[in-house]
């Protein structure tokens, strides 16, 4: 057709397109993981004595990572924040969880909090079992102590 430009796409639309085929690329790269519960290698954490802690997946000091928490009844983890968001899912247990803005929740297995970067939060196990968790954090783990006031 003469005089005819095809359309372009807009901004947005072309930067949606990069997210997708970064994820489809790092898809293509995982290999996968199993790991059965008793092959679960826990370690003591230098910061709260009483939790103990197992890298599941990724790379803690520079991407995404999931870890694996246990903690006896009565262990506190208290407050503290992290850059990145934290996703906690509860598999036993009773884990009272408090964060900013929110009022202090009990969650039991298949419990799940979300914890905005920079969120003030601490956890509780409660009960007379053991805790156990899967923590997912989506960037490079840190951790700053206090309750304190976000950034």
């Amino acid at each position: 057709m003469v005089g005819y430009e095809p359309p372009t796409a807009t901004a947005s639309q072309a930067m949606a397109a990069v997210p997708l085929s970064t994820y489809i690329a790092a898809q293509e790269r995982m290999k996968g993981t199993l790991s059965p519960f008793a092959s679960v290698r826990f370690a003591q954490d230098a910061d709260v004595p009483c939790l103990l802690s197992a890298l599941e997946a990724g790379n803690p000091l520079n991407g995404p990572s999931t870890w694996i928490l246990k903690a006896p009844s009565g262990c506190v983890v208290p407050w503290h924040r992290h850059t990145a968001q934290e996703q906690l899912i509860v598999v036993a247990g009773d884990v009272n969880a408090e964060m900013t803005d929110h009022p202090p929740t009990l969650l039991g297995p298949g419990g799940f909090a979300v914890m905005g970067g920079d969120m003030a939060h601490q956890f509780t196990c409660q009960g007379r079992e053991a805790c156990v968790m899967f923590v997912a954090f989506d960037r490079a783990y840190d951790i700053r102590w206090g309750k304190g006031s976000g950034r």
